[in-house]
């Protein structure tokens, strides 16, 4: 559950790998971005996440394109807080940056109110409560649903909860980065969603040696099913959005949701 009224199921999808590298230009075939996308709705992938800076803008239009009208168990999330001049990635977390944001993507996506609207990192030079109370003003407002934070401590997600009501975290973990376990522990305890991105380690982790072979032997999956479904018996509150501008690879991702680690599995992954 997302802010309490946003049920979802377990598996997202990141929608960021249907534009060019790095997240930044038009993809090589439209019509295979497309395709994922509508494959991933047929799977019955309810929450898909983007962000105004992939492409920059792109990704909101092709999710937009290929599923308008959505269906009412879409949840779309995505992000503000960056800028991409010359494809770096520059922070901004301005007020003022933010409410055009949200306009942009609201017009991009058709949307007259964006379910879950995340700050996409804080910004070293805007205090992260002034963008988190803008996000809480346009809340009020009606353009947004729910607020999420994206690459936060737990400390920062401590305080911003005292400014506004954040329905969920988004931070990279998976299986070897688990540099946000307390974050983990933190969302779960307080009924906030942990959307984790990078759950295969972009990538690394499908090609891992070790136990995680040998577990994903032992279940006829393959590595990065194993490294997600490990995801998904670490904490109710995670819903990994792992992304793939491959149809095969988003259905095999969906495949991991069914698979059910033993105890043993789980001391063998660590």
């Amino acid at each position: 559950m997302i802010g309490g009224d946003l049920k979802v199921r377990r598996m997202g999808f990141g929608a960021g790998r249907l534009v060019g590298p790095n997240f930044y230009g038009e993809p090589d075939d439209p019509g295979r971005a497309r395709s994922v996308l509508r494959r991933a709705a047929e799977l019955g992938i309810e929450l898909i996440d983007t962000a105004d800076s992939y492409g920059p803008e792109i990704n909101e239009r092709q999710i937009a394109d290929a599923l308008y009208p959505f269906s009412e168990k879409i949840v779309i999330a995505t992000k503000a807080g960056y800028t991409r001049p010359r494809r770096s990635w520059t922070p901004d977390g301005r007020p003022e940056h933010l409410r055009a944001a949200c306009e942009g993507s609201l017009q991009r996506l058709r949307l007259e109110r964006i379910d879950l609207y995340q700050l996409h990192g804080p910004d070293p030079n805007v205090p992260l409560e002034e963008s988190v109370g803008t996000l809480e003003e346009l809340r009020r407002e009606g353009k947004i649903r729910h607020i999420g934070l994206s690459n936060v401590n737990t400390a920062e997600l401590r305080d911003m909860r005292k400014i506004a009501s954040i329905a969920a975290v988004q931070n990279e973990y998976n299986l070897v980065r688990r540099e946000s376990d307390d974050l983990v522990d933190a969302c779960e305890a307080g009924g906030i969603a942990f959307l984790a991105y990078f759950p295969v380690d972009a990538g690394a982790l499908a090609r891992a040696n070790g136990a995680l072979k040998s577990v994903a032997a032992q279940h006829g999956a393959t590595p990065a099913q194993i490294a997600l479904a490990w995801l998904l018996h670490r904490s109710p509150a995670v819903v990994p959005i792992p992304g793939t501008s491959s149809v095969r690879h988003l259905e095999e991702n969906v495949a991991a949701a069914e698979i059910s680690l033993t105890k043993e599995n789980l001391a063998a992954l660590g």
